[in-house]
């Protein structure tokens, strides 16, 4: 079978990608930095069942520094899933990290993937590039519109991939995730944010009024299509998303449904940078990688939930 690069293995994401390639049979060769964004902790524990698996080499390294020529040497793929990640963090004099995790890493990837001639290269983009548009739902077609400099930094990389493809002939495919939540979430994320407050009785700070949608996508789908993604053609740009479009409220209803506890809510102004509304069109996923979620929001809420009650 293949051998396969992920970057950000021990990440949510990359985690649940390792471990979907292992059980098909690939090896999977996985770097991360293990950035103190969060919990070390929560990482390893993402890899227990990676790190037991003789196909599996994990690189404790950072990709800026790192000797990107060894780890893409041989590779038939790779997923580029590391990149400083949050919204709301990236404003400020932490621009500094997120320029250098998410557009100095990409770049020095791409180069060392052209250099070694690699067949393929699938980069996780963000809806975050598409800021608020004057219409849904969000198509590839459309301008982005970053509103915040993580999503411009995830454009950057966009950007760099599809340099690399027209000038190099580098085969690399873009894929825009939309609000990824699951087992293994990373504790900053809304849904586990939220799920952790249910259960202590605490009140969850809401940003604007609650009627903001998301179109939410369980980490299933999102693997799914990262699997699939190679099908697609050089410089593809897809959406993937969960057609689980709704409003924050309707969300944290469901959620207090499932725990069977009332959400107590605290109203706050809308945090800079924060979209209105997202909802993704996954009709060029659906055309050349046959994307097709299939989880609906209140069953992927409820697997999240039982992830954390054994003790995540």
């Amino acid at each position: 079978m293949d051998r396969i690069l992920v970057t950000g293995c021990a990440g949510f994401i990359g985690s649940s990608l390792t471990d979907r390639l292992l059980a098909a049979g690939h090896s999977v060769v996985g770097i991360d930095s293990f950035e103190d964004y969060y919990a070390r902790a929560d990482k390893e524990r993402n890899l227990v069942g990676a790190l037991d698996d003789e196909r599996f080499t994990l690189v404790e390294q950072d990709l800026v520094e790192a000797d990107l020529a060894r780890l893409v040497d041989g590779v038939s793929c790779v997923y580029h899933l590391a990149a400083q990640a949050g919204v709301r963090a990236s404003w400020g004099s932490s621009f500094d990290v997120y320029a250098r995790n998410n557009v100095l890493a990409t770049q020095r990837l791409l180069e060392a993937s052209r250099a070694a001639g690699v067949p393929k290269l699938v980069y996780a983009s963000s809806s975050s590039v598409y800021g608020d548009q004057d219409e849904l739902p969000l198509r590839e077609d459309m301008t982005p519109r970053p509103r915040s400099p993580y999503g411009v930094t995830k454009l950057a990389g966009e950007h760099l991939c599809l340099l690399y493809q027209a000038n190099y002939g580098l085969d690399t495919v873009a894929l825009r995730f939309f609000t990824v939540y699951g087992p293994r979430q990373r504790p900053d994320m809304a849904f586990n944010r939220f799920i952790r407050a249910i259960v202590a009785d605490e009140e969850i700070a809401v940003y604007g009024d609650g009627s903001q949608t998301r179109d939410f996508t369980f980490i299933d789908d999102i693997v799914d299509g990262l699997v699939r993604a190679p099908r697609a053609p050089a410089g593809a740009v897809m959406n993937l998303g969960g057609g689980n479009r709704v409003t924050l409220m309707d969300t944290l209803s469901t959620l207090g449904e499932i725990l069977g506890r009332t959400p107590r809510l605290r109203f706050q102004p809308v945090e800079a940078g924060d979209v209105r509304d997202t909802w993704a069109d996954v009709t060029a996923a659906e055309t050349l990688i046959d994307y097709r979620p299939t989880t609906g929001l209140a069953d992927g809420l409820a697997r999240e939930c039982e992830w954390m009650a054994r003790g995540a």
